[in-house]
């Protein structure tokens, strides 16, 4: 349907033409059903908003940074994927930037020469810590990602690491694991998300009874699969013998299931494996991997929800926010049969 307007949306949602752009523009008070009802409306008529229009008349360019250390991860491709089309739901453009874990660049995506450019900025840091980014954040809203500490200034959206970590070993220790291996945190200096999984890990083992083994904590080079590999193959040839091995993320499992294979260990019989983050890879590879995994349609709407609130005028406090996480058991460590 050509042209369509909010008024013709309005009208085949049997709503209020307000309503209809509270839903266009992301409002958040807004019933969960109404929204639903406008959204399909939305889509039966093939409504488009005028972006121009809008940005004109607002001055705002309609667009939204979202920053990533490095886009060859599946976790952050995949996350992207679902912030953009969240993003568009809501009216805006995602304007996709890789940090490539430099620290300039995270300044940059926090300064005031963002401004103009986009309306506000996603950022998930790897390198600043919340002193910095409290000291270099200005001219644009952002919403923080991810594990690294947040000022009480800034939103930030994130799953509680330490306690899916805890979640993780408490399942492997009631499938009778005893020698729970950690896969990898970084040698030189381990990133938040190495720490927190740590923490989260030798948590788990107090909780369930088990000793905390040093010698079952391996270190690579980075937390790759190659390295992954490199590293636990190295421990195993050095005679350490886990019965499971707790990965960092996904790609880390994969390094860990090279490794087991290359000594002739079975997976999960001989040596559990679990991953993180539930990407696409962790159900292709075989035997496919138990997992954490996050709620990425509600990560993704909480932090836009909170971003374009600070976009629309939104001064206080910022608001730190856990959203829901789940294990999923597959073959690597999966329940025992009843």
């Amino acid at each position: 349907m050509p042209n369509v307007r909010l008024s013709d949306v309005a009208q085949h949602a049997g709503v209020s033409t307000k309503t209809v752009s509270n839903v266009v523009h992301g409002y958040v008070h807004v019933r969960e059903s109404t929204r639903a009802k406008v959204q399909r409306a939305i889509d039966e008529l093939g409504y488009r908003p005028n972006l121009r229009g809008r940005n004109l008349a607002t001055g705002r360019t309609g667009m939204i940074a979202l920053a990533f250390p490095d886009l060859r991860i599946p976790y952050f491709a995949e996350l992207a994927h679902v912030l953009s089309r969240a993003a568009g739901e809501r009216g805006y453009r995602l304007l996709l930037e890789e940090s490539g874990d430099a620290p300039d660049v995270e300044r940059a995506m926090l300064s005031a020469q963002e401004a103009g450019v986009v309306d506000g900025v996603l950022l998930q840091p790897s390198w600043l810590n919340s002193t910095e980014i409290a000291q270099h954040r200005r001219g644009v809203p952002v919403v923080l990602l991810g594990e690294s500490a947040a000022p009480l200034t800034l939103d930030h959206v994130r799953i509680d690491n330490i306690a899916a970590a805890a979640q993780v070993v408490e399942h492997l220790a009631a499938l009778g694991r005893r020698r729970i291996a950690f896969l990898c945190a970084e040698e030189s200096a381990p990133s938040e998300t190495s720490r927190q999984r740590l923490i989260g890990y030798q948590q788990g083992l107090e909780h369930c009874g088990l000793p905390v083994d040093a010698s079952l904590i391996v270190t690579g080079r980075v937390a790759d699969a190659h390295s992954a590999a490199r590293a636990l193959g190295a421990a195993l040839d050095d005679g350490m013998a886990p019965d499971a091995v707790f990965c960092r993320d996904d790609l880390v499992a994969l390094g860990a299931l090279r490794a087991l294979g290359e000594r002739g260990l079975r997976v999960p019989e001989d040596v559990a494996v679990t991953g993180w983050d539930d990407s696409t890879l962790a159900s292709a590879v075989r035997p496919s991997l138990t997992c954490v995994r996050a709620d990425e349609a509600e990560l993704a709407r909480r932090a836009l929800d909170l971003l374009i609130e600070r976009i629309e005028g939104f001064d206080g406090l910022g608001r730190h926010e856990f959203v829901a996480h789940s294990l999923v058991v597959r073959e690597s460590a999966p329940r025992p049969a009843v």
